[in-house]
């Protein structure tokens, strides 16, 4: 459970904002989209604002042609690009990309997150998506895996970058000049995971292993995975260490909180909530209704209309209970400048979140050990 001074805040910085008309109130050209430019940015805003977590929504693996209202939106980054060109350019954020288990093969995820870890010095988290859209199966050949089979797969992909992540032992990198060794073979390790396939065209896959980077700076990155997706066995097992939540209204996300600190008690519980602020003489209801004239928001998250102060009120309790909130702006260049100018600050000054602390990694924001491969000490 969340104590004083150690919950986290972190905030969603897809696109130009959760609201699907927030495109119409951007600062920036088509073109910083695919330069870094846009990326650098907003992840620097949001680190010097105070947010300990950056998160990065990734979209289908369909390729659009134009986006809200028949704009023309170019190809973009993904988010695991995206969060690995923000690594050398923040010191103390957190990167935290989504990347989808059903359609995306499970090695390069391991591979590409563990490289994350290194290029951000030990920041790197991984929020888990599940796919059930027949364009992202058909995007990469695939049968279409029902609904209610995503979460197995999510569960497999998982656990084959875990066992990725230890197959290379801490020590085995050796840079033995004399013999002209670089690694130590006998600190490599097969992984031999076999899935069962949840569509059943598909057969499953399998995956022999190592990795061909070495173990990430962390041993093992923190998972993030929305709560519903993976079942009790594989929370109680330790498949995610943390968990999302919301709920219809506000007013309900602290019984969803309770409901998933019973399921997973081990893991981070890490409430979700779309938030439009009072901002530039204009009331937040008012500047919802301007965006939805354009295009109605709709999502399954809790939502916060109202002034700096409200939420900020809203953001401490809710913070009584969850160990940190994901605010996810309806315009992202409006809401963070109300964010970094008032939130953050009357938060800080209640003593309720926790420094920011350049050089340490995403595992000491969560308290967690680093841990130990699981083949230490073994022999191949």
């Amino acid at each position: 459970m969340s104590t004083a001074a150690n919950s986290f805040l972190a905030i969603e910085l897809d696109g130009d904002g959760a609201h699907p008309a927030a495109w119409r109130k951007a600062r920036h050209t088509p073109a910083e989209l695919l330069d870094g430019t846009r990326v650098r940015a907003t992840v620097l805003a949001a680190e010097s604002a105070g947010f300990h977590v950056a998160t990065f929504a990734d979209g289908s693996l369909a390729p659009a042609s134009s986006g809200p209202g028949g704009r023309d939106i170019p190809g973009r980054l993904n988010a695991l690009q995206r969060a690995a060109f923000a690594g050398p350019v923040t010191s103390s954020i957190v990167l935290v990309p989504e990347v989808d288990t059903v359609y995306t093969e499970p090695f390069h995820i391991s591979t590409q997150l563990a490289s994350l870890d290194y290029v951000s010095g030990g920041r790197a988290g991984w929020l888990v998506a599940a796919s059930d859209r027949a364009a992202d199966a058909a995007a990469v050949g695939r049968s279409v895996v029902a609904s209610d089979a995503v979460g197995r797969e999510a569960a497999d992909s998982i656990e084959v970058s875990r066992r990725l992540w230890d197959s290379w032992e801490d020590d085995a990198v050796i840079r033995d000049v004399a013999t002209g060794r670089y690694i130590d073979v006998d600190k490599l390790h097969y992984v031999d995971f076999e899935s069962t396939g949840a569509a059943e065209s598909d057969g499953g896959y399998s995956v022999k292993g190592p990795s061909i980077i070495p173990r990430p700076l962390q041993g093992q990155l923190p998972v993030l995975a929305p709560a519903g997706l993976l079942d009790a066995d594989q929370l109680t097992t330790g498949a995610a260490d943390a968990v999302l939540v919301s709920a219809p209204t506000p007013e309900l996300l602290a019984g969803e909180i309770a409901e998933a600190r019973a399921a997973a008690p081990a893991a981070a519980i890490i409430a979700e909530l779309d938030i439009i602020l009072d901002a530039r003489g204009q009331s937040a209801a008012g500047r919802l209704a301007e965006l939805d004239a354009h295009t109605p928001w709709q999502s399954s998250r809790a939502r916060f209309v109202g002034t700096a102060a409200g939420l900020t009120d809203l953001l401490a309790s809710i913070l009584e209970t969850a160990d940190g909130v994901r605010v996810l702006p309806a315009v992202l260049d409006v809401d963070l400048e109300e964010l970094a100018q008032l939130v953050l600050p009357a938060l800080r000054r209640r003593g309720l979140l926790a420094p920011q602390q350049p050089g340490s990694t995403f595992r000491d924001l969560l308290g967690r050990q680093r841990p130990s491969s699981r083949h230490a000490g073994t022999q191949n």
